[in-house]
């Protein structure tokens, strides 16, 4: 058995081989080359199959990028190109995103509804689509169209209600319209609805515009009852909504507002009645707001909740929708002591503080009526109208001449004045006539009372939906609108 090398013995043998590895055995051998053994043939074969692959995938590629390209190239090209609307249209707008590019496609915006569905998903606006009347531009591209669909505003149609209609007539009203859709639930409130003009999307549901109509209202009432001077004799909100329905009917002048709220504000202070002949016929017919013939004895004396010449405070609620200016009117009345108001024969009104300057004024409107009453009458006028004056059989109209001053809206209570109707209102229709007991010659009392004198009877145009009206004062006012003449004493009582 040999004799176990040591570790050191070890390491140096191993030295020895490598050097001798390295290390030419002659000068000679140092200069000759070392020879590299040749490949296999299997390596450069798997080398030559790699290359190959390498090259056909590259190809591959090269093509399918430039397709691509290509492809992009084109379809951008369709993307910005004009479309084949020959003119500007207007498009309804509404459902899914289907819907809408087949609508589209109907009207003739689009002429590739698959490409326009890939172009709004691929840029993710399907969601920005919101239902709405668009105008599409004449030639639009298909990139207009997505612009006009999620950027573009959508145009707004508009509505108008008028001061001063009840709830229901307010609901027929947008019943009426042709550019709304969906079923009204149920009547708000009488006072609960804002009137003024609203713009809306066609095809919006008459439930959420009526909705809107009441958020507004509330809001309002919230903002003005916040704002009331200091000292009325008014305790509410609700009891502002209610005072303002009634100045809202007595007159359509928006400088005599303040006074007309000042008068009944006043005569609540003095617990006196407020008289005011559109709540008669608010107790009579309600919601409809027009009662269809001239008011009656009888009718003055009917026993409703609504009827201020029998009770003796507010109604119970608003006999109409009040505008914003009723409302402020109401808030911040003129600083007067006024108690009366009649007309003054140019459109307005003549307000005093006394009965006795209240007589006089009567007095003054009764030679004004007069001397249109004897004055030719009119070429053209409009038929089946009759106003019946103070004095005049009941069959007799006062016809005053065409280029007498119109009436101005008002129907005033019968003990503060007598007031005249809106120009184009018919919600509220108050016929001036005397009932048939006393003949002409015995007309004039021998105390008149504070009342109304039935106001002129001018030629009028032509007459709007029942119970619109816009509050000017300058034209001329239906004669079922006007108010009923009460001239004796022993009728309505001075001071309660």
């Amino acid at each position: 058995m040999p004799p176990e090398r040591s570790e050191e013995d070890r390491s140096l043998a191993t030295k020895r081989s490598l050097i001798g590895r390295l290390v030419p055995k002659s000068p000679s051998a140092a200069l000759k080359p070392v020879s590299v053994p040749e490949p296999s043939k299997e390596s450069s074969g798997t080398v030559l199959s790699i290359l190959g692959y390498l090259t056909r995938l590259a190809i591959i590629m090269g093509l399918s990028v430039a397709l691509l390209l290509g492809a992009g190239y084109t379809i951008h090209e369709q993307y910005i190109s004009p479309g084949p609307l020959p003119t500007d249209k207007v498009v309804m707008i509404k459902g899914g995103l289907s819907d809408v590019v087949e609508q589209l496609v109907q009207d003739g915006v689009v002429e590739r509804p698959i490409l326009l569905m890939g172009a709004i998903y691929l840029n993710g606006v399907s969601s920005r689509i919101k239902a709405g009347e668009y105008i599409f531009k004449q030639k639009a591209s298909l990139e207009d169209v997505i612009g006009t669909l999620t950027d573009g505003k959508p145009i707004l149609q508009s509505i108008m209600i008028k001061e001063g209609l009840t709830s229901q007539q307010i609901v027929d009203h947008l019943k009426d319209s042709e550019l709304l859709s969906g079923e009204i639930t149920s009547v708000p409130p009488e006072g609960t609805l804002l009137p003024e003009t609203y713009k809306f999307s066609r095809g919006m549901n008459r439930q959420q515009l009526l909705d809107r109509m009441m958020q507004d209202q509330a809001r309002v009432v919230k903002e003005l009852w916040a704002r009331r001077v200091a000292g009325l004799p008014i305790q509410s909100p609700a009891e502002m909504v209610v005072l303002a329905s009634i100045v809202e009917k007595e007159t359509g002048k928006a400088d005599e507002r303040s006074r007309v709220a000042r008068v009944f504000l006043n005569r609540l202070d003095k617990k006196m009645r407020l008289q005011s002949d559109p709540t008669i016929i608010y107790g009579l017919v309600g919601g409809k707001g027009s009662l269809g013939r001239a008011i009656t004895r009888s009718d003055i004396e009917s026993q409703t909740p609504y009827n201020t010449y029998v009770i003796p405070a507010l109604p119970p609620a608003p006999i109409g929708n009040p505008g914003r200016a009723a409302l402020e009117a109401v808030i911040n009345p003129s600083q007067t002591k006024e108690l009366y108001f009649v007309a003054d024969g140019t459109g307005g009104h003549v307000f005093a503080e006394t009965y006795e300057q209240h007589q006089r004024n009567v007095v003054r409107w009764r030679q004004i009526e007069n001397d249109r009453k004897d004055a030719p009458p009119p070429v053209a006028q409009t038929p089946a109208l009759p106003s019946i004056t103070p004095g005049t059989p009941p069959n007799q109209a006062a016809v005053p001449p065409a280029s007498a001053p119109s009436p101005a809206n008002s129907k005033a209570p019968v003990i503060v004045a007598p007031a005249i109707p809106s120009p184009t209102t018919s919600a509220v229709t108050i016929t001036p006539a005397n009932p048939p007991v006393a003949p002409a010659a015995t007309a004039a009392p021998a105390e008149p009372a504070a009342s109304f004198v039935p106001p002129l009877q001018v030629p009028l145009p032509p007459l709007p939906p029942a119970g619109l009206r816009d509050g000017s004062a300058g034209s001329a006012a239906p004669a079922s609108d006007q108010n009923f003449d009460l001239t004796t004493p022993k009728t309505i009582p001075k001071m309660n």
